[in-house]
């Protein structure tokens, strides 16, 4: 990587030009068997297997009778109405533990002596840099995928996204943060600065790696509807040639937070009182 005050030429982003062999294991790299096969079980562990369940929810909503609009897709559900304090354990329970492949990640990166989560750019040392990019990312990106989305559901292409359906106490809305802070690390860790730097050093093109990671990204919003999967996918591209070019995820992270919170917090507080916010 780069030092911090230049963008990462595509041919600088770490893990990429691994070179021979010998070369590798000189800098403390393991073997490509290895890494392709640590990949594949970090990618099921966590996001890939994400991927799977959208597509046969995706299979059961588009053979069911009646249009995918009249279908929802809820997110941030409760998990045992009527019982609030059970209900946050669940909440709390499932946000900690959907972060434990980001663990995992650091370790493996740690492993192979690149610095953890600090090879990706997912660290303290520019938190101005993370914050301003990932602010100005967010306005961008938040505002055409909500036109993306509603025209989607109106074309008869998405399911009706239900941002939130949690109860109305105290911790509702710590929650929702909780739940899009959470969302935007496991993603930016996985899809973009591990899988990228992987695929980098198992020897694939950059236009190859940016594909996949862009793919996968919109094949686990595949729930949501053929509208989902596309309007992530593009926004999987914009992400990794973002992190190409700056060769840290942190912005991403902060651009990805700010999206859903403001999604979250947005549907919690305007559904059922402006029209033209679909509620399923």
């Amino acid at each position: 990587m780069q030092s911090d005050t230049s963008p990462v030429a595509d041919a600088d982003v770490p893990g990429e030009g691994s070179g021979s062999g010998r070369s590798r294991e000189a800098a403390g790299e393991p073997p490509r068997r290895v890494l392709r096969n640590e990949t594949l079980i970090v990618l099921a562990l966590s996001l890939g297997a994400s991927a799977v369940s959208a597509l046969i929810s995706f299979i059961g909503s588009v053979t069911k009778p009646g249009g995918l609009k009249h279908q929802a897709a809820t997110m941030n559900a409760s998990h045992a109405p009527g019982r609030p304090w059970l209900d946050l354990a669940w909440q709390l329970f499932g946000i900690a533990t959907a972060l434990v492949p980001v663990v995992l990640v650091a370790h493996l990166l740690l492993r192979e002596r690149a610095g953890g989560l600090r090879a990706i750019g997912f660290d303290r040392r520019r938190p101005g840099f993370d914050l301003g990019r990932g602010a100005a990312l967010a306005a961008v990106i938040g505002g055409s995928g909500l036109l993306l989305y509603l025209g989607a559901r109106a074309a008869g292409f998405n399911l009706t996204v239900v941002a939130e359906a949690l109860p109305d106490v105290w911790w509702k809305i710590p929650v929702l943060i909780a739940s899009a802070v959470q969302n935007a690390v496991l993603e930016e860790v996985i899809v973009v600065g591990y899988l990228l730097r992987r695929l980098g050093q198992l020897g694939w093109t950059p236009v190859a790696a940016v594909a996949a990671s862009s793919v996968l990204r919109g094949s686990y919003h595949l729930y949501q509807g053929i509208g989902g999967f596309f309007g992530n996918m593009v926004m999987g591209v914009v992400f990794a040639l973002l992190y190409r070019r700056w060769g840290r995820v942190g912005p991403l992270v902060a651009a990805h937070a700010l999206i859903d919170t403001v999604a979250f917090l947005g549907y919690a507080l305007l559904a059922g009182h402006v029209g033209w916010l679909p509620t399923g």
